[in-house]
């Protein structure tokens, strides 16, 4: 494997996910121009054509949007309840961010704070680590995060693995908090006509 350092491997990979974001947008914006897409409809009559791999896509872009965090969940949550309604896009929300969850809590605890600092900011992580450190109970604390919006959920499942948390406490915690706060934003976005 080539020697860099952890900054420009960072560089690199938060590089690579920002061009597949925009080769994923740059189509997306030419069916429209196109006049193949005019509203949600078109949008998912125009997914469905793609049968069972347009739900699989989702999936795996969610897995992968925790274990390489460039943008917010919910971005993905409100764009799968668009394309695919509330129910289905719910569903392949919830078991992407679960196995992206699970996937980080288990790289953390392989290789380190290594791959904490590769994938956030020495400056965040010192900032969570301060409020995390406060709480009474971590377990109590994760379990919150992950059913309120806006938490850094990402970071604090490879945290979770970094301080070895307990795998099956993580992984319940992840199963049961996870499906709250996915499905409010599938409902919310799957009514958008």
């Amino acid at each position: 494997m080539e020697d860099f350092s952890e900054n420009e491997f960072q560089i690199k990979l938060k590089s690579l996910t920002v061009l597949g974001l925009l080769i994923l947008l740059a189509v997306g914006l030419k069916l429209l121009i196109k006049d193949k897409i005019r509203s949600v409809e078109d949008l998912q009559i125009y997914v469905k054509q793609f049968g069972v791999f347009a739900p699989a896509l989702l999936t795996l872009i969610q897995a992968f949007q925790v274990v390489v965090p460039i943008l917010p969940g919910y971005l993905g949550c409100a764009a799968g309840a668009i394309a695919f309604g509330s129910a289905t896009g719910f569903w392949c929300n919830y078991v992407g961010i679960s196995i992206g969850s699970i996937i980080a809590y288990f790289l953390a605890r392989k290789f380190g704070i290594d791959i904490v600092l590769t994938m956030f900011s020495k400056k965040f992580y010192d900032k969570w680590s301060r409020r995390i450190e406060k709480s009474k109970s971590y377990g109590v604390f994760l379990f919150f995060a992950t059913l309120l919006p806006l938490f850094p959920d990402d970071f604090l499942c490879y945290f979770s693995g970094l301080i070895k948390m307990n795998r099956r406490k993580f992984i319940g915690i992840i199963l049961l908090g996870k499906p709250w706060c996915i499905l409010a934003y599938s409902l919310i976005f799957g009514m958008i006509k």
